[in-house]
């Protein structure tokens, strides 16, 4: 079969969210070496996405509850657009996920990287897993919906990203075993902050420059920069407070007006506040799940 041509009815791929503690943008020559270095963690919760091929381009995201019924639909997502397009093919894209949408769990990132891998794999175009990320990368950049996540969810666990781009060298800590926990206030569109030059000059000099050793070491630089960064809204700002009063290792979701935590006592504090969203660190990143004849 020709590059090209579409060698299956549909390919359904997968790929982890991220949760983004601190960060610092980097600004290259090019989408490969422009995004960010930071400290974060892959998250099992992610997007499903299902290529097939259609005449016209067209997206569907939904945004699902626990028993599978739709929460929120979107008939629209500008960066995967972008992807088909750069690639070449006309595919129906659909995406599936279950945490909000625009509050910090890396869901664009994930839906660009299980859609070009969708693609790459449904119209037998000889993609690399590098050149895939790439593009991902690429879309994010130009769209201004994140910096470092597609970097990030190319593999599992606690990420600590040394350079910008996904080719940089990201380090991997496989030291969280227990669930997070999180809480969600509402969005907070990234594009309003990466595209600010004052606010990416705020969160640049918040950045701190010590190694995340372990995860509560994380957790204390992450809430240090959430605090420096000026991003922290005054509802967020007292919700930290009462986690650390109850020791409880919390920091906000970035970019997302939310918090995430870890321990068991972080679920019953958010459970006062909200819906509670239990998390699990993700052991692999972007995968094709099945490809149907």
């Amino acid at each position: 079969m020709r590059s090209g041509e579409p060698v299956a009815a549909s390919v359904t791929a997968y790929c982890p969210g991220h949760i983004s503690g601190y960060f610092r943008p980097v600004t290259g020559s090019g989408y490969r070496t422009t995004g960010s270095i930071g400290a974060g963690i892959v998250i099992e919760e992610g997007v499903t996405v299902c290529a097939s091929p259609s005449d016209i381009t067209s997206i569907a995201a939904r945004r699902l509850f626990e028993d599978g019924n739709v929460r929120e639909f979107l008939h629209d997502a500008p960066p995967l657009s972008y992807v088909a397009g750069r690639l070449g093919v006309a595919v129906h894209i659909e995406t599936e996920c279950y945490l909000p949408i625009g509050a910090g769990f890396g869901l664009s990132a994930a839906a660009l990287m299980a859609s070009v891998s969708a693609i790459n794999a449904l119209f037998n175009l000889g993609m690399t897993r590098d050149a895939c990320a790439g593009l991902a990368h690429e879309a994010e950049i130009v769209h201004r919906t994140g910096l470092g996540d597609v970097a990030a969810c190319q593999g599992g666990g606690r990420d600590f990203r040394t350079g910008p781009g996904i080719g940089a060298d990201i380090r991997r800590f496989h030291d969280l075993h227990e669930p997070l926990y999180a809480i969600n206030f509402g969005p907070l569109p990234s594009p309003l902050i990466l595209g600010s030059p004052d606010a990416l000059s705020r969160v640049s000099a918040a950045y701190p420059e010590e190694y995340p050793g372990s995860p509560e070491l994380f957790f204390r630089l992450s809430y240090g920069f959430a605090q420096k960064s000026g991003l922290l809204t005054q509802e967020l700002t007292d919700l930290i407070a009462e986690c650390m009063r109850e020791h409880i290792p919390a920091s906000m979701t970035m970019l997302g007006n939310g918090l995430f935590a870890m321990g068991e006592g972080a679920s019953d504090l958010f459970g006062s506040y909200g819906e509670v969203l239990k998390l699990h660190v993700a052991s692999r990143g972007v995968r094709i799940l099945e490809v149907s004849p």
